[in-house]
């Protein structure tokens, strides 16, 4: 059975529909960074996510071709992530989707090295004859937040987020969203066949003590 990240680790995956907090470790993705409203159509958001799912299968399925990668087992890809935020603004103003910055990721398995993306990328360039050029082997360790599950629209994220922000205040923790610590979501319904209210999105803020 092909091993499935959301399964293996519950608790970054599928948390519950309250708030909790948690300790992330450094990761590897796929990644890609941009601007602008992810809703336009045939935007730079969604063409982006095209390419992250193009590496990524790339990398899956690379057990039918040639390239061995060591230490290589089979997997379900991992959803589909972002990091959000605006410039001049803190969190997140949702009515004005124009100015997001974001970097959109796939996690990557750990047996994936920088070699092995690097082969990825010139495979899927030859294959779908497309440029790979923005894709970016990313690290990154989140290290202390809280998270929460929000079901519904993108839009009523912010009664989530107020609701995380009371309890970690209680907890005696505070904010600590910077250039390099930012909001975080995981999609785990995919938004073109589930009704908005009825989405499903692992949000994750950065903590510190107060």
């Amino acid at each position: 059975m092909a091993f499935d990240y959301k399964k293996e680790f519950k608790e970054f995956y599928m948390p519950a529909s309250k708030p909790e907090i948690v300790t992330v470790p450094k990761m590897n993705f796929v990644a890609i960074r941009g601007a602008g409203d992810p809703n336009e159509e045939d935007g730079d958001y969604k063409r982006a996510i095209g390419m992250l799912y193009a590496i990524s299968f790339t990398i899956k399925m690379s057990k039918k071709g040639d390239h061995r990668i060591e230490g290589y087992f089979d997997y379900v890809v991992p959803p589909l992530e972002g990091f959000w935020w605006q410039d001049g603004i803190e969190g997140v103003d949702y009515t004005h989707k124009e100015v997001f910055n974001w970097i959109s990721v796939i996690r990557l398995p750990d047996f994936v090295t920088p070699n092995d993306f690097d082969w990825a990328v010139s495979e899927a360039t030859e294959k779908k004859k497309q440029d790979f050029s923005k894709v970016e082997f990313l690290t990154i360790e989140e290290g202390l937040c809280i998270q929460c599950l929000h079901v519904g629209p993108y839009d009523d994220e912010p009664a989530t987020v107020a609701m995380m922000h009371e309890y970690m205040e209680k907890q005696g923790y505070a904010p600590d969203i910077t250039d390099k610590r930012l909001h975080h979501e995981i999609y785990l319904s995919d938004a073109r066949k589930v009704a908005p209210e009825k989405l499903r999105t692992v949000i994750r803020h950065p903590i510190k003590p107060r």
